[in-house]
């Protein structure tokens, strides 16, 4: 059977592709990472907040034009219909719907469905065609609650009052992220950034999500920094950096760090499993919502999914793409 969407997420109908590796005289972007996005399109077509990040991080000309388009309108090309849907991943990250030749083709792009207030919620899509993530699909990934998790984070904090806490995150997402779940978990004092996060968080507080009072990390007394918790690149937490800050305990938020050998590798003391992605359970729980009887799986443990899907009857095989990493391109996992 054909497809309006090819194996390279290129839609013939409209001439564009979706999340491409290379410059694209016409590109669909699902969220502003940078395994997804990338600068020198001739064209854009996103999410306004997609814009105004690919714009922060990569320039303002950093495409030919954009063509902004909030999530549920629809935009009609040459009897095709392209359509945006909220993917809970990061702020104004989407799932693309192409409506055409009597076929609706999804690509969730990364995708998460718990609760988020820097993100806007997972909306559930049906299709016939359904192009899914799978970074965390295999069966052992079964995410804890991420609250529970800032619990563990600020009781080290009260139990070493004498160490600063220091929690390696990616700038895009899991930054402001982590910093709301600190801010809904009663954490009001200031939280010290890293210079690369200032930015980005920054343009998450321009696009209403408050976040607090944010300091800069660098300039403060070391021993000022006793007690406190700081949100830093997880390069910066294992380098030279680290060491203006007292007895640091570093940290770090990541689906990945439910594997204990991937944390002790990185040397993290306290790893916090908070991941932007689905676990399997709730890719399982999206393919069957989606209705598709045909599903293509990419990005991370394909082979898993693909056999969870036939067993459920599907047409399912997997689809290598290239320039996708499974940790969010970035450590943003």
């Amino acid at each position: 059977m054909s497809f309006i969407l090819d194996r390279d997420l290129y839609v013939p109908a409209i001439d564009a592709w979706i999340d491409p590796v290379a410059p694209k005289p016409r590109a669909i972007i699902t969220h502003g990472h940078a395994d997804h996005a990338r600068s020198g399109h001739g064209a854009v077509l996103a999410t306004p907040e997609t814009i105004a990040i690919m714009q922060v991080r990569y320039g303002a000309d950093c495409a030919g034009r954009f063509e902004p388009l909030r999530f549920g309108e629809v935009l009609s090309i040459d009897g095709a219909k392209v359509s945006l849907h909220p993917a809970g991943h990061i702020l104004g990250s989407a799932q693309v719907l192409i409506e055409a030749e009597g076929q609706r083709a999804l690509v969730t792009g990364d995708y998460k469905r718990l609760p988020d207030r820097t993100a806007e919620p997972y909306e559930a899509v049906t299709c016939d065609l359904l192009v899914t993530e799978a970074t965390f699909g295999l069966p052992v990934f079964q995410h804890p609650a991420p609250r529970d998790e800032i619990v563990r984070l600020l009781k080290s904090v009260a139990d070493q009052p004498e160490r600063c806490h220091l929690v390696g995150c990616y700038a895009l997402g899991k930054a402001q992220r982590v910093i709301a779940l600190l801010r809904d978990a009663g954490w009001n004092r200031p939280i010290y950034l890293h210079g690369a996060m200032i930015e980005l968080c920054a343009l998450y507080e321009e696009l209403g999500v408050p976040l607090g009072t944010l300091l800069p990390a660098t300039g403060m007394p070391k021993a000022a920094m006793a007690g406190q918790i700081v949100i830093a690149p997880p390069s910066a937490i294992r380098d030279r950096w680290s060491r203006r800050f007292p007895d640091p305990v570093v940290c770090q938020a990541s689906g990945w760090m439910s594997i204990k050998q991937r944390a002790r590798q990185a040397l993290v003391e306290l790893p916090l499993v908070i991941s932007d992605h689905c676990d399997w359970d709730e890719l399982n729980q999206s393919i069957l919502e989606s209705g598709a009887e045909t599903v293509w799986v990419t990005h991370g443990r394909e082979d898993a999914l693909v056999y969870w899907c036939r067993q459920q009857g599907l047409a399912a095989e997997p689809l290598a793409l290239p320039g996708l990493d499974d940790d969010g391109g970035e450590g943003g996992a």
